[in-house]
């Protein structure tokens, strides 16, 4: 037997609550990483609960190295989240990709200054996770297949380099990137937001939102925020199809690897581990620990 099925989604830059949904409450938690970067929604789509939590906040007023991100996921898996739909709006580094498409990769590349908190171990628990494939592919293929029933035109994989942000990449960098990486999309989020999905057993998985051409392209303009938020409001009701498709195709069970990523990981002794550190990572850790 499977484990219930129950969704979450992190809404990325101009994605900020779910339009078409049934409202029914507001989640506002605290965690032992502090408090989210709003009051969780849930809501019923296609006759499914979900969780619906927006990335940079009401207003958009956390950076990418600003984000909550422990606090996030921690809530999330609080409320019985087992799959997360998390969406991004990325530059394109593919002249396959165009703005306006939507990409599902299926590879990091971590360009991150180390500076974010990435990891709901230490303090007397060490623990590592299998990341090879940063993405659950469960969540991957359901974001895909809905993708293409809503009529997007969708680019399957490719690696997503992860920087740090606010400031766009440089000139230099982007062909850098390019010449040695051959990634497909450059974004400032999921790192560490994939890491703590899958050290939380999560099925994690990113729908990107293609936007621009960073500032590699010899023809098109440089990356702008104008240029972003121009895509974003163009995009936005197919991004809301896409989530309702995904609500509509999850199983009502899973047995995906990724819900059972932390089985082998903790290699401390429970016995020595702190009392409050237990208790604090329960919602987590709980279940290997009694």
């Amino acid at each position: 037997m499977g484990i219930p099925v129950c969704l979450g989604v992190i809404g990325g830059s101009g994605v900020y609550q779910m339009e078409g949904a049934e409202f029914v409450r507001h989640h506002d938690l605290v965690t032992p990483f502090g408090s989210p970067s709003a009051p969780i929604v849930e809501a019923r789509v296609q006759d499914r609960t979900l969780f619906f939590i927006p990335r940079h906040g009401l207003g958009h007023r956390f950076l990418p190295s600003e984000v909550p991100y422990r606090a996030n996921i921690f809530a999330l898996k609080m409320l019985g989240v087992t799959h997360v739909l998390a969406v991004s709006a990325v530059g394109i580094m593919q002249d396959s990709i165009r703005p306006g498409d939507m990409v599902i990769p299926d590879q990091i590349f971590d360009r991150t200054n180390g500076q974010r908190a990435a990891t709901f171990f230490g303090k007397g628990v060490v623990g590592h996770v299998g990341f090879a494939d940063p993405f659950c592919e469960e969540m991957r293929t359901l974001a895909i297949d809905a993708a293409v029933s809503c009529g997007a035109r969708v680019y399957k994989g490719g690696t997503y380099i992860a920087m740090e942000g606010p400031a766009f990449s440089t000139r230099a960098e982007s062909h850098f990137y390019r010449n040695t990486l051959a990634p497909s999309i450059i974004g400032m989020t999921a790192i560490p937001e994939a890491k703590l999905a899958r050290e939380a057993e999560l099925s994690y998985g990113l729908l990107a939102t293609a936007t621009d051409y960073d500032c590699w392209h010899a023809t098109e303009e440089d990356v702008s925020v104008e240029a972003v938020l121009k895509v974003l409001k163009a995009n936005g009701q197919m991004v809301q199809k896409i989530v309702k498709k995904v609500a509509e195709l999850l199983p009502a069970t899973s047995s995906t690897p990724s819900l059972s990523a932390a089985k082998y990981a903790i290699m401390t002794s429970k016995e020595i581990i702190p009392d409050k550190v237990k208790q604090d990572l329960s919602p987590l850790y709980g279940k290997y620990w009694s």
